[in-house]
């Protein structure tokens, strides 16, 4: 007899997949907990102690359960013969080919696994969508398992997750809530139970919340909207401040005292990235077109759109400022991971930031604790020079100008002093995310250009 209760099979060791299995591997010792994956590179990753992504307290919760009841390979197909819950977590980017180009999600991953499923399958199992998926998705999923299956019953459930990277470990520890979505009837009923017993061993269970299935895709894709609906509106907001001579971290403390509007997401920075808002809220936009709701698909797609005018409005500041031209100075990137304490460049306003520059010629220079080898892979085809420097002092030498678009804590503590005196004069600071201190800089003798705030400068333009 097995020495554990129920065996739960992860199918993807990505950002999502490895630190949720990891947390209720550690959590849940009475549970097998298996993830696989067909890269072979990323899976032994993870039996390493350098593990593929970085993620505060990742390797601590690995190690506490690794070997133990936390195990990876690439077997997929064996680990599927042996589970009762599998976890599908596998990528769903957004489709840039044929119908909904550009907007709608592509499956095609997510159901050549559901394929596999069916024919891996040797008992009753419990499908759980970890996935962000469009609603209805579960529909499909059930359709595809259970189409002339005699060999197995399954349940499919809706299991979104809400990690923010750089915080996942905490937010797998202490969630705000666990979404579980599934059909209303007495089987989805105890499929629900099943998957809620294994989060109670650490979670409140008056943070767990049961929903219909499609209540939980859709709130997937709400969430995010919702989110990002705040970065880009007060985004607007800093464009306006910097015309007024409004400051806008003022202008989103007077509004975020007000207990109905709250002060979270409220930071103007050079925009959002990542692998989920954008995605998210483009599947949004198609799903409400697809429905017939072309206002409503407007309205969310202008959240995107300010977003990516924003990550232009910020280039195209950088430009006028340094005298309408970029021609051969060298400018240092200071951050390319979308945000601090992860290494992931997905969505990267700094992405889009460099590509600009580089067209305008200029020569640029990356500098990022984490994120450098996903740079060289995100940029290896893009024309132009482009260097890396993991120092930030070496990476100022001789620039122009140094332009922030991450908020890590190292960028905040350098000695701006040392800075200032290897770059290039007149030198100048572009404060994608205001983090550091402007006047102190300003006194240094950088012109520093703040989002959403008077610039600070030394000449008249």
């Amino acid at each position: 007899m097995s020495e554990f209760k129920k065996t739960i099979l992860c199918i993807g060791a990505g950002y999502v997949g490895g630190p949720t299995m990891a947390m209720i591997a550690a959590k849940c010792p009475n549970y097998k907990v298996h993830v696989v994956d067909l890269n072979e590179e990323r899976i032994a990753a993870w039996q390493s102690d350098d593990l593929p992504i970085y993620e505060p307290g990742l390797l601590d919760t690995v190690k506490v359960a690794r070997g133990r009841n936390l195990f990876f390979s690439t077997n997929v197909d064996a680990g599927i013969a042996e589970a009762d819950i599998i976890f599908v977590s596998v990528n769903t980017p957004t489709k840039m080919f044929g119908r909904g180009a550009g907007k709608a999600a592509d499956l095609q991953y997510w159901e050549k696994t559901a394929r596999q499923i069916k024919r891996c399958a040797t008992k009753d199992i419990i499908v759980v969508e970890k996935s962000t998926l469009p609603v209805r998705t579960a529909e499909a999923m059930e359709r595809i398992l259970r189409e002339e299956n005699d060999d197995f019953k399954v349940e499919v459930l809706s299991n979104p997750e809400f990690l923010a990277e750089g915080t996942a470990i905490r937010d797998l520890e202490n969630p705000d809530r666990v979404l579980i979505g599934g059909r209303e009837t007495p089987a989805g009923a105890q499929a629900i139970q099943d998957l809620v017993d294994v989060y109670e061993h650490w979670v409140d269970s008056d943070k767990i919340l049961t929903t219909n299935t499609w209540s939980s895709e859709l709130s997937k894709l709400v969430a995010n909207a919702f989110l990002a609906q705040r970065v880009s509106s007060i985004n607007t907001i800093s464009a306006l401040c910097e015309k007024t001579e409004a400051n806008v971290k003022e202008v989103a403390r007077a509004i975020g005292t007000d207990s109905r509007i709250g002060s979270r997401f409220l930071y103007a920075s050079v925009g959002f990235g990542g692998s989920c808002f954008q995605k998210d809220i483009l599947n949004l936009v198609y799903l409400c077109e697809h429905f017939g709701l072309p206002e409503v698909a407007a309205y969310w797609e202008q959240v995107v759109e300010v977003n990516n005018w924003q990550r232009t409005r910020f280039v195209n500041n950088m430009i006028t400022s340094m005298f309408n031209t970029v021609v051969d100075k060298k400018i240092a990137i200071f951050g390319f991971a979308f945000k601090a304490d992860t290494g992931d460049t997905r969505e990267s306003p700094a992405f889009y930031a460099v590509k600009q520059l580089l067209e305008e010629r200029a020569n640029v220079v990356i500098c990022d604790p984490q994120a450098i080898p996903n740079a060289q892979i995100d940029l290896a085809g893009v024309k132009g020079n482009i260097s890396y420097e993991a120092d930030p002092y070496k990476a100022a030498e001789g620039a122009a100008a140094i332009a922030i678009f991450t908020e890590w804590s190292d960028f905040k503590e350098l000695d701006y002093q040392k800075i200032y005196d290897v770059m290039s004069h007149p030198a100048f600071m572009f404060d994608g995310r205001n983090i550091v201190d402007h006047q102190a800089l300003y006194e240094i003798g950088f012109n520093v250009y703040p989002i959403g705030m008077s610039k600070k400068v030394h000449f008249t333009k």
